[in-house]
């Protein structure tokens, strides 16, 4: 089981944004975002290097494509945020309140996620390698089709998580305080689990090869 490799994000001086909205293919550097509404907004495309986002709405704000690069996520909410296809490396991301974030084909590398709760994101399809949950929720997390190499739970709940069809490598589960896996159970493979969980989780293991137990 090899370690996830986490982010060192060291930012810059930053500078206060007053450029009013975003833009689509904009590009952002250095910039401390405040407190900003974002609803609605689309910044298709964009670049984020060295920024700061702090307690930011992000409710169905359209980010797909962006490039978030050497960045800090804090406080950020919102629902139907767009991520798709969207590339996060070397991101720290905290205390998020999330719902219905779309990341399908979305690119994370060395990344932590930590506290905060993300409902119902879809994952489908995306790849994570050397991405840390730590203490979040993740409830309804559909990770359909994805490549996970390098990822780590600690500490977090996994409510009725979908693995169906996804790729693993070196995914520790044996952090998390809860693991309820609603289907996937026999993509596990490639992941390490504990031996409490491995109990938890017998009876799914035995649905799934057709074993009845009385």
């Amino acid at each position: 089981m090899r370690a996830v490799r986490r982010p060192r994000v060291r930012l810059p001086e930053l500078h206060g944004y007053d450029g009013g909205g975003l833009e689509p293919e904009g590009d952002y550097d250095g910039l401390e975002f405040t407190e900003a509404d974002w609803a609605g907004q689309s910044a298709r495309g964009a670049r984020f290097m060295d920024c700061a986002l702090r307690r930011c709405a992000l409710d169905e704000t359209v980010l797909s494509r962006a490039r978030i690069i050497d960045s800090v996520l804090s406080g950020v909410r919102g629902v139907g945020t767009d991520l798709s296809q969207a590339s996060l490396r070397d991101v720290e991301m905290a205390d998020a309140r999330l719902g219905g974030t779309q990341l399908h084909g979305a690119v994370l590398e060395r990344v932590v996620v930590r506290g905060g709760k993300i409902d119902f994101a879809n994952l489908r399809r995306a790849r994570l390698r050397d991405v840390a949950f730590e203490g979040c929720v993740l409830v309804e997390a559909d990770f359909g089709g994805a490549e996970l190499e390098r990822v780590s739970f600690d500490d977090c709940t996994l409510a009725r998580v979908d693995f169906s069809a996804a790729r693993m490598r070196d995914v520790d589960l044996r952090g998390a305080a809860s693991l309820d896996i609603a289907r996937g159970i026999d993509r596990l493979g490639g992941a390490v689990i504990s031996t409490a969980q491995l109990m938890d989780l017998a009876p799914a293991f035995a649905a799934q090869v057709g074993v009845r137990v009385e």
